[in-house]
């Protein structure tokens, strides 16, 4: 767990958006430029995917990004790494100190197999993805969802190998901030999940920021 602020100054961002809990949201990094995540009201999950804007077929690797780190949880210095092996963004700065890689998105099926199964219809994180590609004029769709990272996210792993999902470590006002080393799409699904721990039962808003190169 490495903690390390930012230096770079809000008012100074190109780009200021506040998104609601349950929403969807896709948007360019141009190489260089910083993306910073802030948890407004703390523990908010926010399952993100990261894709070549040049080329979408190239995109975020949970699994190179972990053998690249040779740690399941990520964090300042972590890099994420890309199916082909490349970089596509660096955490430079981190005020939660760890992010999920092994989660993964909630869905129908998994809303069903965790809590019930009248839980089927409740929207997920795949649902606001797909919402997403289907309106991007990309041409991606559901091949192109792989496993995501969840930042903010708390999911232990257990000594026999399983996973558990638990109250959030994050608090309000933490972030965590990224720098491009390509141009790429960003693909955040803002979590709806009313039945995870991780958010207290309470979906929140997270305000998303981006500087130009030359601020950080």
């Amino acid at each position: 767990m490495a903690i390390v602020e930012s230096r770079l100054d809000p008012k100074d961002a190109i780009y200021d958006f506040t998104l609601p809990a349950g929403e969807p949201w896709m948007h360019e990094i141009r190489q260089g430029q910083t993306f910073r995540i802030l948890d407004l009201k703390g523990n908010q999950a926010v399952d993100t995917l990261f894709y070549n804007a040049a080329d979408s077929a190239e995109r975020y690797s949970a699994q190179d990004t972990i053998r690249a780190a040779g740690n399941i949880y990520l964090t300042a210095g972590s890099r994420l790494i890309s199916s082909q092996g490349r970089e596509l963004l660096r955490i430079t700065a981190d005020t939660c100190g760890r992010h999920d890689t092994l989660g993964g998105a909630c869905a129908a099926e998994s809303n069903s197999v965790r809590y019930a199964l009248d839980k089927r219809s409740m929207h997920s994180c795949r649902d606001s993805f797909l919402h997403a590609l289907g309106h991007c004029g990309c041409g991606m769709g559901k091949r192109d969802l792989v496993s995501n990272i969840n930042f903010f996210m708390n999911v232990p792993v257990t000594p026999e190998g399983g996973l558990r999902f638990e109250d959030g470590i994050s608090a309000p006002g933490k972030y965590v901030e990224m720098q491009a080393a390509m141009d790429v799409i960003v693909l955040i699904s803002n979590c709806p999940q009313l039945n995870n721990p991780c958010n207290a039962y309470d979906p929140t808003p997270v305000r998303l920021l981006i500087w130009d190169a030359q601020a950080a």
